[in-house]
């Protein structure tokens, strides 16, 4: 680093949620895309207003851009033509009619306790009572005669202002009145808070691409519909760092080289749709590289990725330690010319995992003191870096106030520090980087692809893929242009990562449950597009959870790939 120079820092925030609309039915499935936008990718972005010295990477999965601009769609359609909004959560908030029946009224109460107890619910009080008068009715059900049409309204209002941004908590007059208010919401006020998420919803695109357009934020991609790349192309990569590992009955998934160049050319379709600009850099899904991805990545026109410590130590061969040839700094991997950055698994696991419980003012000062033992690690290296790489929107939640006064102070103490500077990987590029001989193919999550891969269930589903993939192979030259668009993003859907990291009885049963049933829903869809009838199978449960409660609304919290 030299006597004078600073140390960098980048700070790389993933956004992604994966594909809940049912695209038969032309419905979302769940609410999390646009709870946690309102919540998370709204906060992350005023953070960043905020300070204007502060830089970072925000990596945005397309798939959850799809998703975003689909709500934006939906609601300034139904706010100025009265057309619906396909998301049943959602639309309630604004239905002067709510369900008859006993079971409808339940499901709608259910739903909105989907917040995390200790921050959402219990510090607000009123949202607490009506939690607390809706536990004996889900238990049992026969009390819902008694649930009136006012405290339907009034638990649906608080479970969106409680899911709402700190930022706009604070700032808001119509919201902070609302919150005032505490019960007894009209017709009138639901509407208004509506068109309150739709604001928030459509101001995303604009803050985001201002702040890149500042140079303030680097937006990077992630591949479309967020697949495993390297399992895409070659299923026995998963044997590089865990050589033992059991693998499916299907060989290798058909065509997944061309897969891989779909998601990546479409996922910069996309992305160029929603934010005018093209990405320079790719967070591959959960990190996962191997040689041939980064092939793929780099002749998509990308010059940077970004993948797990574990991957790069596993690579280098051992010679990963913590202040000699480590991962504090960029790699040029020579065959696909792309820039490699690795992230510092402790540092950015203390942010997702251990400082929500932290007073913010001792978590930032824990954090800056290891960076600058890094930096006294680092001092006579010239390109040092180090990466924070994580969810920007699963953490939060546990932490007061939305991560407020945590990242307040992350990003002003950063800023503000003579040995610290923030920066981002497209600047870094400038800078020289070691050369990688060799890559050990894996994922963030120990330096593997098992999350993916491995078990009985998971290597089930990659073969029920398979099946489906077959069946579009054959079918794909009968299909005009219209039908193969469609086709193509469905079959995209299914090739998502996140259904696998949910199959596993060491996952929460409700959430097993959840994705499970999207999963098998995504391929029949795929089936019934074909013109094929769905197999037997698929009407058939193929993993089940631990039984182990799931936290709150939340999916998967703080890890990089959500």
């Amino acid at each position: 680093m030299g006597s004078e120079s600073k140390l960098d820092i980048v700070l790389c925030w993933h956004m992604h949620q994966p594909d809940y609309r049912d695209h038969l039915r032309n419905e979302f499935q769940q609410p999390w895309v646009y709870l946690h936008a309102i919540k998370d990718y709204v906060d992350m972005a005023a953070h960043l207003e905020a300070v204007p010295a502060a830089r970072a990477v925000v990596n945005f999965s397309p798939v959850l851009l799809a998703q975003l601009d689909e709500y934006e769609r939906q609601i300034q359609g139904y706010l100025r033509n009265n057309q619906p909004i396909r998301d049943p959560l959602l639309a309630m908030l604004d239905s002067p009619v709510f369900p008859a029946d006993n079971e409808h009224r339940v499901a709608l109460v259910k739903a909105c306790l989907h917040s995390n107890r200790k921050r959402m619910i219990e510090r607000f009080k009123p949202y607490q009572r009506l939690t607390e008068i809706a536990q004996p009715i889900i238990q049992d059900q026969s009390y819902s005669a008694y649930l009136s049409n006012q405290f339907l309204a009034d638990l649906i209002t608080w479970y969106h202002l409680a899911w709402l941004g700190e930022t706009v908590r604070r700032t808001d007059p119509r919201i902070i009145k609302l919150i005032e208010q505490a019960s007894g919401y009209t017709l009138h006020q639901r509407r208004l808070l509506l068109e309150v998420i739709g604001e928030l919803l459509s101001g995303l695109r604009r803050r985001y691409a201002a702040l890149a357009g500042q140079g303030r934020v680097e937006l990077a991609m992630s591949p479309y519909a967020h697949p495993m790349l390297p399992l895409l192309l070659h299923f026995k990569d998963a044997r590089d760092a865990m050589p033992d590992i059991h693998l499916p009955v299907l060989k290798s998934y058909p065509g997944g080289k061309d897969r891989v160049k779909w998601h990546l050319q479409h996922g910069l379709e996309v992305f160029e749709k929603y934010f005018g600009l093209r990405p320079s850099g790719c967070w591959p899904s959960e990190g996962g590289i191997s040689v041939t991805t980064l092939k793929a990545i780099g002749n998509a026109g990308f010059a940077w990725a970004a993948t797990g410590e574990n991957v790069l130590r596993n690579s280098l061969g051992g010679s990963g330690g913590k202040h000699g040839d480590s991962i504090f700094r960029g790699f040029l991997e020579p065959e696909s010319g792309v820039r490699l950055f690795a992230r510092d698994d402790t540092l950015s696991d203390l942010i997702a995992f251990t400082y929500a419980d932290w007073h913010a003012d001792h978590a930032v000062a824990d954090l800056i003191q290891r960076l600058i033992v890094i930096a006294d690690g680092c001092k006579d290296r010239e390109n040092a870096v180090v990466s924070i790489i994580m969810d920007g929107e699963n953490a939060w939640e546990y932490y007061p106030e939305n991560a407020y006064y945590f990242l307040s102070a992350l990003y002003q103490r950063i800023v503000e520090h003579p040995r610290l500077q923030l920066t981002t990987y497209r600047e870094l590029l400038q800078k020289p980087s070691a050369k990688l001989d060799r890559i050990v193919a894996g994922s963030w999550v120990y330096g593997t692809f098992s999350t993916w891969i491995g078990a009985e269930d998971k290597n089930r589903g990659w073969d029920i893929l398979g099946d489906v993939k077959r069946v579009y192979d054959e079918s794909r030259g009968k299909l005009n242009a219209n039908q193969l668009e469609l086709i193509d993003e469905q079959l995209a859907v299914c090739e998502g990562s996140d259904w696998f990291w949910w199959f596993g009885d060491y996952n929460p049963a409700a959430t097993v449950s959840d994705f499970e049933h999207l999963f098998r829903t995504h391929i029949a869809n795929l089936y019934h597009m074909l013109g094929q009838e769905p197999p037997q199978y698929l009407s058939q449960t193929m993993s089940h959870g631990s039984g182990a409660p799931a936290l709150g609304g939340v999916i998967r919290p703080g890890n990089p790939g959500s």
